[in-house]
């Protein structure tokens, strides 16, 4: 038996740690005469291809991951533009509905409410507790804009920690996937006989609570290295449970911190080409968000940190921020209000309610316009050109997903402005040529950021995220683009170099731990930013 042991620091001493050792070539015979790994690359590739449907895409690469992990992660390093929109979004979104039907091997925990006052036997199930290092925890309840899918939320759990591993080189078997079956309260799951959750309703917020609290002690026990990141909870319960134990345990909420980290880091880069185009400050900027859910707030929360890092108080940044939901703009004296949307009540108005969105851009006159509202269209050319009529560069990021859910697309933005628009999205789009000139979408993607934020977050082994971890994650890929990619009035830089990308960030938010004292490899504390740099490149897991 061939093992590796690698030497590596910790606390001031030397350990060896065991490495898997690469699988042994298989004996003559057991592969065709010409068979070169070089080759089988382009083949897959080909296959993949040959495809054509996008969700037919998604179930070719889940068998590949299933029949030749490395294959599928050399597929996603080598080729990241391409698969990520594949095992990710938009394709996921697909993948979620259809999952119960399209299901055909076991992945991942599934922990349901019939395992309350068990759940550490269930998670002790896993194969390798002491490996884990990541989890992605969803209960499936608000999945992207598709609403509640119950158990079908799955693929979004595998999605996010399959861009782990590519992203950030994070170990495949490091990474623990995990849905919690609480009931769901979509009739058409309940009604579908190949529905693979529970049949039942969603349980009262009491139970879930109970049910959430055994489960985060649970997991603490059974996986001590690990890091949680929530995705997809309903709006009241993912800022709650944000709310609830990020003091007690190393977690962040991708939709509320991630989310708002990644549009951040876009709209440092958007407001520097903005106030050179009108000649106005930096910080004179406006921000209008259309949707006041879970993600639209966390982003607002997250965009403050623009203006307070320009020296603004928290008061005098808040104040530079609209919210509108689906009653319009939100302020004070409409009445009473969700405990999230409080924050950033307008209490500067007090007439009557302004509904429509071009009558609220009227009046507040942004600069930037913003959408979370999963309603496809809503920027239509009267907004957009209101928009344009209010500023030389107007920055529009429609950030709702999947693509038939966005506020608008890239190419009536370009139309509807004359090419002048600053344009983020949270699905792809293509790029396009307008007067000769080469036009490209910015996505604000999250895998920007959770993989870098997850890697420094694991590596330096944090007690707990903090909102300056969050923020130094922000900065760092603010500040990741390259010169050609400014001279193309870019936001966020190319995807090809997620890698590069993740280490940076990694390096921020190892650096804001340690100012924080939330870190636990104090090593670290004594290397340079070019020395702790090479360390994450020399860890990062590499298909073989």
């Amino acid at each position: 038996m061939s093992i590796v042991l690698t030497p590596y620091w910790t606390n001031g001493m030397q350990k060896l740690r065991l490495e898997p050792h690469p699988p042994e070539p298989l004996s003559k015979g057991l592969r065709p005469p010409a068979f070169n790994p070089a080759v089988h690359i382009q083949r897959c590739l080909a296959q993949l291809r040959s495809k054509d449907k996008d969700i037919e895409k998604y179930i070719f690469l889940t068998q590949l991951k299933d029949a030749d992990l490395n294959m599928f992660y050399k597929l996603c390093v080598a080729h990241m533009s391409e698969i990520t929109p594949l095992i990710y979004t938009p394709t996921v979104g697909d993948a979620c509905l259809q999952f119960s039907r399209n299901y055909r091997r076991p992945e991942g925990l599934f922990i349901s409410i019939k395992d309350k006052g068990r759940v550490g036997s269930v998670l002790k199930s896993w194969p390798k507790p002491n490996d884990a290092r990541i989890s992605v925890v969803t209960d499936g309840s608000r999945i992207l804009g598709l609403g509640d899918l119950g158990v079908n939320g799955m693929p979004i759990a595998i999605g996010k920690l399959s861009l782990y591993v590519a992203g950030a080189g994070i170990r495949p078997n490091s990474t623990v996937p995990i849905c919690l079956d609480l009931g769901t309260d979509n009739q058409e799951f309940l009604d579908d006989p190949l529905y693979l959750g529970l049949r039942q309703k969603r349980v009262s917020d009491q139970e879930m609570n109970e049910f959430m609290d055994e489960f985060m002690y649970e997991m603490s026990i059974t996986f001590p290295k690990l890091l949680v990141q929530f995705e997809d909870f309903s709006t009241d319960h993912a800022f709650a449970y944000l709310s609830r134990f990020r003091d007690q345990y190393p977690l962040f909420n991708d939709d509320i911190q991630g989310t708002g980290a990644v549009v951040l880091a876009g709209f440092v880069n958007a407001a520097a080409l903005s106030a050179k185009a009108s000649g106005r400050p930096l910080t004179d900027q406006r921000i209008l968000f259309f949707g006041a859910g879970s993600a639209g707030v966390g982003v607002a929360h997250q965009l403050t940190s623009f203006f307070t890092l320009n020296g603004f108080s928290e008061q005098e940044a808040r104040e530079r921020i609209w919210l509108v939901d689906s009653q319009g703009l939100v302020y004070d004296a409409r009445g009473t209000l969700p405990e999230h949307k409080k924050y950033f009540s307008r209490n500067d108005y007090s007439g009557p309610p302004i509904t429509s969105l071009l009558d609220i851009i009227d009046y507040v006159k942004p600069t930037a316009l913003l959408g979370l509202s999963t309603i496809p269209n809503a920027f239509n050319q009267p907004v957009v050109e209101a928009m344009a009529k209010h500023n030389p560069r107007p920055i529009i990021f429609p950030l709702s997903n999947p693509v038939r859910l966005s506020e608008c697309s890239f190419a009536d933005a370009v139309q509807w402005t004359d090419g002048q628009v600053i344009f983020a999205s949270g699905s792809p789009f293509p790029e396009l040529q307008h007067n000769g000139r080469r036009l490209i979408p910015g996505q604000g993607n999250n895998m920007y950021i959770f993989p870098g934020l997850g890697l420094g977050a694991i590596v330096s082994r944090v007690t707990k995220v903090t909102d300056s971890m969050v923020e130094a994650s922000a900065l760092g890929l603010a500040s990741s683009l390259t010169i050609e990619e400014r001279d193309l009035d870019l936001v966020y830089p190319s995807v090809e170099r997620i890698r590069d990308i993740s280490a940076r960030i990694a390096l921020n938010v190892i650096r804001a731990a340690q100012k924080e004292g939330v870190d636990r490899s104090t090593d670290l504390r004594k290397m340079s930013d070019g020395e702790i740099l090479k360390f994450l490149q020399q860890r990062m897991w590499n298909p073989y």
